[in-house]
């Protein structure tokens, strides 16, 4: 069981951390004795070997349509228009058909919608769930279970978690960033540490032009900084001989430390203009609609080719929740389908072109799915009991279908995958056991499955 006890919150939004650290038997690795720095985010041993080394997890807020992205359904497509054999909510409402055709791609033949044609051409790299299920039918709640795998109270995040197990790579940059332009419902409780020491809360970059503020000190240059932090850095260590035991000020001495790391480093890692203009029009970077997501995809290729550990795009643009279409469902899926869908692949195929997919693990999804029946005339309701999500690398199973929801895509019937058996698998892809993998907060331990989940064997090479 791995401990760390304390934590604190950094300057320039990124948290140093060097509380006293302890490492018991079954940990992930050992933080060593050190009591500081060099330990708290560095590179760590897993449980056991792994099949991933680091995460970009593709996040739509919202619910994307599985009857209209992944996971096709004829009989709802002969149906549609007539009232549904399931309830919704106590509500009859009428089943509707999906807009879009499906077809097979790759030699998996796997069926995609027509609004991933790019996505679809990846199809044999991908491993699609179609047998998600959740316990939350509403965005907030939603959101924080798929990523904190707590629904209500405050909970550390997944990419929080994980890099608390595994450290990063680069001591220069964080080892956790999260990439979005716009709001996130529950804001940074979606990314953030809560409990556990505040150096492993994601880096929240919305502003894609400037990514983090403050990296260049115009007045002084780089020796005279290294003068003062060594003398504030003296000063401050002497207010704490005085202190027992604060790892908030430990946290605080620290930021300074990797803030002054990062100024040598961050620029270059979030430099798209470094990139050639093929590799920027393969993630449609050249065309407006998908230019800013082909930015976001763009930023974690880069950030995870330099040692970070996991990153997170949200796909915000357009609002809190560009997936939710409780009206004009086909205007909003083609509009935000479009807006993702040659990014996607491109992000897929420079991955695999460098040779990096096979330990990177890339997942996409949202909180929940929609519903097959209409809700008004074109609209589809939030739906927890039946969705899709895809994997692909980090030693996934490469064109292949995990589960199935029923005839219409009401509900999860062959090989149902809840959010937390989701997490355990991800997390034993990285090497950690999900049950050991713990932080005693409280009096009792934590972890990010809770008292459940279970590892989804069929879809792991």
């Amino acid at each position: 069981m791995l401990r760390v006890m304390g934590g604190g919150f950094g300057t320039v939004a990124l948290a140093g951390l060097m509380a006293e650290t302890r490492a018991e038997t079954g940990a992930a690795a050992s933080l060593g004795n050190t009591g500081i720095s060099e330990a708290a985010l560095a590179s760590r041993a897993p449980h056991f070997p792994a099949r991933a080394k680091r995460v970009i997890f593709l996040f739509m807020p919202g619910g994307p349509s599985q009857v209209d992205t992944f996971d096709p359904k004829p009989r709802l497509q002969s149906d549609s228009g007539k009232p549904s054999p399931r309830l919704y909510l106590g509500q009859q409402r009428n089943l509707l058909g999906s807009p879009w055709q499906f077809q097979r791609h790759g030699q998996s033949g796997i069926e995609v919608s027509e609004l991933f044609p790019q996505v679809g051409a990846c199809v044999d790299d991908l491993c699609v769930i179609r047998s998600m299920v959740t316990d939350d039918p509403n965005h907030p709640g939603g959101c924080l279970l798929m990523n904190t795998g707590e629904r209500v109270l405050s909970r550390p995040s997944m990419g929080s978690w994980v890099t608390y197990g595994l450290g990063t790579e680069n001591q220069s940059l964080p080892g956790f960033v999260a990439i979005g332009p716009g709001p996130l419902i529950e804001g940074a409780r979606q990314y953030g540490a809560s409990f556990l020491p505040a150096g492993f809360q994601g880096t929240f970059v919305s502003d894609l032009d400037h990514p983090i503020r403050n990296l260049k000190n115009s007045t002084v240059g780089l020796a005279q900084q290294r003068r003062e932090l060594d003398a504030l850095r003296h000063l401050n260590q002497l207010h704490a001989a005085q202190r027992e035991n604060d790892p908030q000020l430990n946290a605080r001495i620290e930021s300074f430390e990797l803030a002054f790391r990062m100024q040598m480093e961050a620029p270059e890692a979030f430099d798209l203009a470094r990139e050639s203009d093929s590799t920027r029009k393969l993630y449609g970077m050249d065309q407006e609609p998908t230019a800013v997501f082909g930015k976001q995809c763009l930023l974690a290729r880069r950030l995870v080719e330099r040692g970070v550990r996991f990153v997170q795009l949200y796909h915000t643009s357009g609002g809190f929740q560009p997936w939710d279409q409780h009206s004009d469902l086909k205007g909003g899926h083609a509009k935000n389908a479009h807006a993702t869908d040659a990014p996607i692949a491109g992000l897929l195929k420079d991955l695999k072109g460098r040779g990096l997919l096979q330990d990177t693990l890339v997942l996409w999804g949202g909180e929940f799915g929609r519903t097959p029946a209409a809700e008004g005339k074109d609209g589809r309701d939030h739906h927890p009991y039946g969705f899709t999500m895809w994997m692909a690398g980090g030693g996934v199973r490469p064109g292949m279908i995990h589960g199935a929801t029923d005839e219409f895509g009401w509900d999860a019937v062959d090989k149902p995958v809840h959010v937390h058996d989701l997490h355990a698998t991800i997390l034993h892809l990285l090497g950690l056991d999900h049950e050991k993998l713990t932080y005693r907060y409280a009096g009792r331990d934590f972890r990010l499955t809770d008292v459940a989940g279970n590892l989804v064997h069929d879809i792991i090479a």
